[in-house]
């Protein structure tokens, strides 16, 4: 799958750019495993720059804490921060957010996303996953007039509706839809994307995008896979799996992958 002119890195400057769930932790985990947190600190001793670019709209603070981040991305990476610094944030215009909230999607089930806050209606029987009610919320007639930065619409037709907004905004940033979220679709404002979120940290941190490598497990990473200098697959999901210069099985396997490029830096040293 590696190609000639896309090896493993072995080399500074380097910037390793880490998907969430599926990836740096097990879906909807919340700590870094052991082995692979003591890796990336080995690499940040080394001089390597760690960035996490998620969907979430939070990075959980024991992730943040697992290792010296340099930048953290959420929302899918329409919101960077640098540095512990905020550096874009990306929202959308009222008459985008119409656009998507008039989904027609009877029983479709709403969350938008603001700076720490969600908006919502809970389901009819009262039960929400577990990091929603543990984070709490807002009722979505409250979102009006607020800045929403994401949105996600559970429902069996939200690939019809991501045809609907692909058609008449084509501006916005759609994920999900399709295997293996066939009814989950996750909408960003223009240029809020994993890609772009990369983009923009290289060139603070200095790092040319050709000495970055990036780590992910299913569609909303495929922006950043094109870019990079090296794109690592969590996983055998096909859409993912032709833009990805290597696969590792799960987040399990990823502890040994970073020790091993740790190794070739040192021998670089």
């Amino acid at each position: 799958m590696t190609s000639p002119s896309h090896r493993r890195p072995a080399e500074l400057p380097l910037l390793l750019a880490f998907d969430l769930d599926g990836t740096l932790v097990p879906e909807l985990g919340n700590e870094v495993p052991v082995k692979t947190a003591q890796a990336l600190r080995r690499l940040h001793g080394l001089g390597v720059h760690l960035a996490v670019i998620t969907g979430r709209d939070l990075v959980p603070e024991a992730i943040a804490q697992a290792a010296p981040f340099s930048a953290l991305a959420s929302q899918n990476g329409g919101r960077v921060v640098i540095g512990g610094e905020l550096h874009t944030s990306a929202s959308f215009t009222p008459e985008e957010l119409e656009a998507i909230l008039a989904h027609e999607l009877e029983g479709a089930r709403l969350i938008l996303y603001s700076d720490g806050t969600l908006y919502l209606d809970p389901p009819p029987e009262g039960q929400l996953p577990g990091w929603i009610a543990t984070r709490g919320y807002r009722p979505l007639a409250e979102a009006r007039g607020q800045v929403i930065e994401k949105v996600g619409l559970h429902h069996a037709g939200v690939a019809g509706h991501a045809a609907r907004l692909r058609a008449g905004q084509p501006q916005l940033v759609l994920t999900g839809a399709q295997p293996p979220y066939e009814q989950y679709l996750t909408v960003t404002p223009s240029g809020a994307h994993k890609g772009a979120a990369l983009t923009r940290m290289a060139e603070a941190l200095k790092v040319p995008l050709s000495r970055t490598a990036v780590f992910g497990d299913t569609d909303n990473d495929i922006a950043m896979f094109e870019v990079a200098g090296y794109a690592v697959q969590l996983g055998t999901l096909p859409l993912l799996a032709q833009h990805a210069n290597e696969q590792l099985a799960g987040p399990a396997e990823l502890g040994a992958w970073l020790d091993h490029l740790a190794d070739s830096l040192e021998a670089q040293a």
